[in-house]
């Protein structure tokens, strides 16, 4: 199973000020929404989102058909064959926002402690 590129999504209390600390320890600003209250950062392979007011909790993402650099990949699992499988295995879908045959879109799971998992398509 192929989940795609890593990162985790973290719900920060004020951007300027994450942004300045994970700057401090290697960060560099990889994309970036500033005015829409996010950035994306990235330290060799790690990559982390700052997100202010959008959720409450921490979520760790994958992004089906991209690798660490955000560049698309040519083989991939798609997010409804993940989906897909996941229910297969009884895993609880906590929302799903799948749409079409092909194409962007999204489902989350939550772990065993509660965690957030997105598991989020761009291609």
């Amino acid at each position: 199973m192929k989940l795609g590129c890593f990162s985790i999504s973290l719900a920060v209390k004020d951007l300027g000020k994450s942004k300045a600390f994970y700057e401090k320890i290697g960060f560099e600003v990889f994309a970036s929404e500033e005015s829409h209250g996010f950035l994306i950062m990235k330290h060799g392979d790690t990559k982390i989102g700052l997100f202010q007011g959008m959720f409450e909790k921490n979520i760790l993402t994958f992004n089906p058909g991209w690798n660490q650099n955000a560049e698309n990949v040519e083989s991939f699992d798609d997010v409804r064959q993940l989906l897909q499988k996941f229910r297969s295995e009884g895993i609880e879908i906590a929302e799903d926002s799948v749409t079409g045959e092909q194409g962007p879109s999204s489902f989350s799971i939550i772990d065993p402690d509660g965690n957030p998992i997105l598991i989020d398509q761009h291609v």
